[in-house]
């Protein structure tokens, strides 16, 4: 595979040969299997995070000629123009941004009587500004070359309902759903399409990290985790991961989904459209 210019070609075709993608978030739990199944499918891909470590660690084992990763905090402007800058110097071009980079902030629950607006103020500039930081400077690279791109960013099922997080992370999953449909209408002129995926919760890093902290045990196993999250699912007989969650932003990011914009596609069993007051119930006859 060439490694710079625009003209890019992969050994093995996908559902996004020649593209060129940026995933900030990229080097762990959904941002990572993203990176995977976008690879897969035949993009490059620059991966945009914060965590030196686990960046480094991926671009070593997929290959530098496939994958790039640079240090960006998202809520920083200079970082966001420069990791757009840095894909262009790099590859060319910039046909996908996947805006999934967020926090949940320090708060395990959501107390109206109680917020901490300092925490409030770091989730939003995060998971907020950020979101509007890459689409602001992705559409503009798309613009400026006249790429009919792809922009995804990672909402939640916090951004359709509320009692499932803290106000911040709530209100900030609420966002970006403005974000996105503000940016739809203003980019839909130039060919570029703007959706969101929102899933309920997987086994991630930060999802480990919230249920250990908000049932006060450190020591709690994934497979504990899964069962609680299986458990509030309508969806029986299967488990969402990371994967499932790539695989809704590969539809999205490629031209199976070309006449698509403006979507918020919620990956979460149904759950959030199924009420739960009548779950535990036996009706008798």
């Amino acid at each position: 595979m060439a490694s710079q210019g625009s003209n890019l070609q992969s050994s093995a075709p996908g559902r996004l040969e020649g593209k060129v993608a940026i995933v900030t978030g990229g080097a762990s739990g959904i941002g990572e299997s993203t990176v995977r199944l976008f690879v897969e499918n035949g993009a490059v891909v620059v991966i945009a995070d914060i965590q030196d470590d686990r960046g480094s660690t991926l671009v070593g084992e997929l290959g530098p000629h496939i994958v790039a990763y640079r240090h960006c905090n998202v809520s920083i402007e200079r970082d966001m123009e420069n990791l757009v800058k840095f894909t262009l110097d790099k590859w060319g071009k910039l046909d996908i941004m996947f805006n999934n980079a967020g926090i949940l902030g320090k708060s395990m629950t959501s107390d109206a009587t109680n917020v901490d607006m300092d925490d409030f103020d770091h989730v939003m500039s995060v998971n907020v500004r950020g979101i509007v930081l890459g689409v602001k400077y992705a559409s503009k690279a798309m613009v400026g070359a006249n790429i009919k791109g792809s922009i995804i960013c990672t909402s939640s099922v916090a951004g359709i309902q509320g009692g499932v997080a803290s106000m911040a992370y709530v209100v900030s999953k609420h966002a970006i759903l403005g974000i996105m449909r503000a940016a739809c209408s203003d980019l839909g002129q130039y060919g570029i399409r703007v959706n969101c995926v929102s899933p309920s919760a997987a086994i991630t890093p930060l999802s480990l990290s919230f249920f250990r902290q908000a049932l006060s045990n450190p020591l709690l196993d994934k497979e504990s985790i899964q069962g609680i999250l299986d458990n509030n699912h309508n969806l029986v007989g299967h488990s969402l991961s990371t994967l499932d969650i790539a695989f809704a932003s590969l539809y999205l990011a490629s031209d199976d989904s070309k006449f698509v914009s403006g979507l918020n596609l919620v990956v979460d069993g149904g759950t959030s459209s199924t009420s739960q007051m009548f779950k535990h119930l036996t009706c008798g006859q």
